[in-house]
């Protein structure tokens, strides 16, 4: 059998560069920032360091989808990485409760515009029959980013200061942006960018034929929000040092399975994969409820990452799969608002019920559980349903 088509172009490799860069920079302060708000006196707002963060990146995706599939792919990376650059800056001056909270707000735009761009982009440059694998390929740049961050910025924290991290933050950022404009724009008809292409409809919004891949994401990305609010705090409680080993382990162990996964869904197909991933993901929030050492906390997090290696390639293949060819943007948008209302809710909730008392901390990881077994049940009976021709 002959060799498919290369994935290894320059302009993917460097994207992925890109996108690793740019993870790198906003994941890096998240160990930190539950302290560092605490330390301003703002304990009871940890709920909103992610669900602020995740609610403008949601009501920015429609206006991300329809711009990427107008003006071009690369304008709405570039809005999502100075997104990053500017906030990171912004963090030592506006050192204060409300001027934090504010910060998370406009933060959010970063991943409400850049993925967008990034996964258009990826599905216009590789191969059809290879999308799943590239998307895997690309989950990997991120992953090594976010996993190598998070030490760091706990490191530069604690050796250099608080605002150190938010200065690297800004660095990493800046060089995702310069990787970028080495790259051509793939849109074939773009068009000017006019203020009325910010006007949106639900038809620029929604797409309904990526409906089953947002419901999987609100079903399994619950988790995640749980994770961000709630795993710096469980990492102290447990004595580990330094808040970012849990990010490093995730992640790795999350870039073991991202390769294979993208492949195996290739072939057999998003939602096989998918299953399985749900039932990881349910399992890991499982084992951080009831997590009481360190090595309880470590096969958490490799469990955690090994289901969302597997979920996050299979589930962005799928969405362009599902949804319309002529207007990828959109149905990316519409998937990645799930994601945001997945993240958002979850954290919002794992805030507010935890509000530092950890007996209540397993309740919150076991409703996470939940959610992702039901992310499972929704695929089988999706596929009943599709067996009775419904």
């Amino acid at each position: 059998m002959e060799p498919g088509p290369s994935l290894y172009s320059r302009s993917f490799l460097l994207l992925c560069l890109s996108h690793g860069l740019f993870a790198g920079s906003f994941n890096m302060m998240i160990p930190e920032l539950p302290s560092y708000l605490s330390s301003m006196g703002g304990a009871a707002h940890k709920g909103w360091i992610i669900a602020l963060f995740t609610i403008t990146a949601g009501l920015s995706r429609p206006f991300s989808g329809k711009l990427a599939d107008t003006i071009g792919r690369l304008p709405v990376m570039y809005i999502g990485a100075f997104a990053c650059v500017i906030s990171s800056l912004l963090y030592p001056v506006l050192a204060f409760v409300s001027g934090f909270l504010v910060l998370r707000f406009m933060h959010g735009f970063s991943t409400g515009f850049k993925p967008t761009g990034t996964a258009a982009y990826v599905a216009d440059v590789v191969p059809v029959e290879r999308r799943g694998e590239a998307m895997g390929i690309l989950g990997i740049s991120l992953s090594i980013g976010a996993s190598a961050s998070p030490p760091l910025g706990s490191w530069l924290a604690q050796a250099y200061g608080i605002n150190s991290m938010f200065y690297a933050s800004s660095v990493l950022a800046a060089l995702s942006v310069l990787i970028l404009m080495n790259l051509p724009e793939t849109l074939k008809e773009k068009q000017r960018f006019r203020f009325s292409l910010l006007k949106v409809s639900r038809d620029d919004i929604f797409d309904p034929l990526a409906i089953p891949a947002a419901i999987m994401m609100l079903f399994c990305y619950f988790s995640y929000g749980v994770i961000l609010t709630l795993v710096p705090d469980l990492s102290d409680h447990l004595g580990l040092s330094n808040r970012g080993i849990f990010f490093t382990l995730f992640t790795l162990s999350s870039v073991s399975t991202r390769f294979f996964a993208g492949k195996i869904s290739d072939r057999l197909g998003r939602e096989p994969v998918l299953k399985l991933s749900a039932l990881l993901i349910g399992a890991a929030m499982l084992v951080f409820a009831h997590a009481n050492s360190p090595k309880m906390l470590y096969l958490a997090s490799i469990l955690f990452g090994l289901g969302n290696g597997i979920f996050s390639p299979a589930i962005n293949a799928w969405t362009v799969d599902l949804g319309d060819p002529e207007r990828k943007g959109r149905a990316l948008a519409t998937m990645f608002i799930a994601l945001e209302i997945a993240i958002g809710g979850g954290a919002l909730l794992a805030g507010w019920y935890f509000a530092d008392d950890f007996s209540r901390m397993p309740a919150v990881f076991e409703l996470a559980a939940a959610m992702s077994f039901g992310g499972w049940v929704y695929l089988m009976w999706r596929n009943k349903k599709n067996v009775r021709g419904e």
